[in-house]
């Protein structure tokens, strides 16, 4: 089963570092995953989210407003 995963961030650094890293971890992992970017800020506003990155995997938001550790995300892609 394909995981859908979107970074939320209008292209901060750390929105930069985060996408990154998802697709860092993504390839390690081996994982079946569509990774997409979310920019535009009626969209990202739309998830519930006030601060940037933000993190949704199938949906759901699983982190925002800072980057989590490389362990903590490979958690959060692998579950």
């Amino acid at each position: 089963m394909s995981k859908e995963i979107k970074i939320l961030g209008t292209g901060c650094p750390k929105c930069k570092q985060l996408e990154e890293a998802v697709r860092k971890t993504v390839a390690e992992s081996g994982i079946d995953a569509t990774i997409s970017k979310v920019e535009d800020i009626v969209d990202i506003m739309g998830y519930g989210i006030m601060r940037t990155p933000g993190l949704v995997i199938n949906g759901k938001v699983v982190m925002s407003g800072r980057l989590p550790s490389a362990t903590e995300l490979k958690d959060m892609v692998n579950s």
